[in-house]
């Protein structure tokens, strides 16, 4: 009796030793059971684009997103402003968002590509009214329009397991300066950049002044500015810029316009301290490193700014960070097939199929999403994957819902963001507040690693889109 009351006391004694330390380790590494990440980077749509008609979301039905866009004098438009090239949107469009299969299918490229930039995003967003993106914008009506998005695959993905319905992509503006986001946290610095890069910004420093002939409520033709740039007046860059070190075999062209090398730490950098594999895999890579640059970075082939690592030193040519971290698509496909992918992996796919207006389509990217996911869950990886796809930036179309104001630098409007694991959550929407840091947080929380700046420490990882 006094032996079975011992055993008894003794496995208890265990559970309420054990049971409050397990809890504590799930508490601290919430990922823990993922072995491989995979890190799908879009191009240029936002939430409601794509996503606003998706029940149980925030999108277009909502009450917040009955929102009338004003001209520079804050009146509202009487109707939508036709965009200047694409000539397949009606004039006379109502003063809203609008579906535009009916225009323009999803297959379709359009011809307008819509201002996305560091400035003239905040002008956009308005101080979270969400109500300037056309008087901003140089697309006129395009910026509104929407597809009905039940007809993705990325949809269909979306209903499977975890849509995040408030992700905002890091920082105001472009790819160029949201890539650097995704892997540093931070905006490039180019101390003493020239003059002519150097914007020319309003009295409130946070738009850009514009010039005295430039239209009151763009009807007539878009907003005119005094001098755009690319760089902030205190040398942050955040314009597409090239590097200044080498991309392939060819050297780098002295350019005064070039980016000198950056310093700053990256997260491949904190894994590689860690001793944790990772690549970034690119579309075209493979080509440009044979000295074939095919269709050119403003066409549809491999995109310099689209590979943020190739403006560190530590990545710079022949450098140990080059040779073993930088790679071509084809090597992420053998990777997933073989099961030998890294435990991190971030995958940018061609520029034709990567999604962005004017050189690709929304059908285009939704079709390379699918089917990269298809390969991947096909992987021996896949048991222990967590897959996030997401776009880098709203590439200038309207979004209703309020960043919230962090920093300087942004948050910048919503974009889609799915999170694809055995361990996600099945057929939901994850309402927490989420920016493109927040993936980095969630690498950080798992392997252990020191956080990059302040804009990631304080990020909320994506603990909330896994099953408890």
């Amino acid at each position: 009796m006094r032996l079975a009351a011992f055993k008894f006391s003794l496995a208890l004694s265990l559970i309420c030793f054990c049971g409050p330390s397990q809890a504590d380790a799930e508490e601290r590494n919430p990922f823990g059971k993922i072995g491989h990440f995979v890190v799908i980077y879009t191009e240029n749509r936002s939430f409601d684009h794509i996503f606003g008609l998706f029940p149980g979301a925030e999108g277009l039905n909502s009450k917040p997103a009955r929102i009338v866009q004003v001209d520079v004098e804050g009146r509202p438009l009487e109707t939508l402003p036709p965009p200047p090239r694409e000539k397949r949107i009606p004039e006379g469009l109502a003063n809203a968002p609008f579906a535009l299969e009916p225009y323009i299918g999803a297959e379709v490229k359009t011809k307008d590509d819509p201002v996305h930039d560091f400035y003239i995003e905040q002008e956009q967003i308005d101080d979270g009214k969400m109500d300037r993106f056309v008087e901003a914008s140089n697309a006129g009506a395009l910026t509104m329009g929407y597809y009905d998005g039940s007809k993705l695959k990325q949809w269909r993905l979306a209903q499977e397991f975890t849509l995040a319905d408030h992700f905002f992509h890091a920082a105001y503006g472009g790819s160029f300066l949201n890539h650097f986001y995704l892997v540093c946290a931070c905006a490039p610095r180019f101390p003493n950049a020239p003059e002519n890069l150097i914007a020319k910004v309003d009295e409130t420093g946070a738009r850009l002044a514009r010039l005295p002939n430039s239209p009151g409520d763009t009807l007539g033709s878009p907003p005119r500015w005094v001098k755009p740039g690319k760089v902030t007046p205190d040398f942050f860059a955040y314009g597409t810029l090239a590097p200044a070190l080498p991309v392939g075999p060819e050297p780098a062209r002295s350019s005064a316009e070039a980016l000198p090398p950056q310093t700053s730490a990256t997260i491949g950098d904190r894994l590689t301290e860690k001793g944790v594999s990772w690549a970034w895999y690119a579309g075209g890579w493979a080509e440009v490193q044979a000295g074939f640059r095919g269709r050119g970075t403003s066409g549809a082939g491999f995109v310099t700014h689209h590979s943020p690592f190739l403006y560190f030193e530590n990545y710079g040519p022949g450098k140990p960070g080059r040779v073993e971290h930088l790679r071509d698509e084809a090597d992420f496909f053998a990777a997933s097939d073989a099961g030998s992918l890294p435990e991190v992996s971030f995958y940018k796919p061609l520029a034709e199929r990567d999604g962005h207006s004017a050189y690709s389509s929304v059908a285009a990217g939704d079709e390379e999403i699918s089917q990269v996911v298809e390969r991947l869950r096909k992987s021996p990886n896949w048991a222990d994957m967590m897959i996030i796809i997401t776009a880098d930036e709203n590439g200038g179309y309207w979004d209703h819902a309020p960043p919230p104001r962090i920093d300087r630098f942004g948050p910048g409007a919503r974009v889609p963001a799915i999170i694809v694991s055995p361990f996600a959550k099945k057929g939901y929407v994850d309402h927490t507040s989420y920016d493109t840091t927040s993936i980095l947080r969630t690498i950080e929380r798992r392997f252990d690693l020191a956080p990059l700046g302040t804009r990631d420490a304080a990020a909320a990882d994506l603990r909330n889109a896994l099953q408890p």
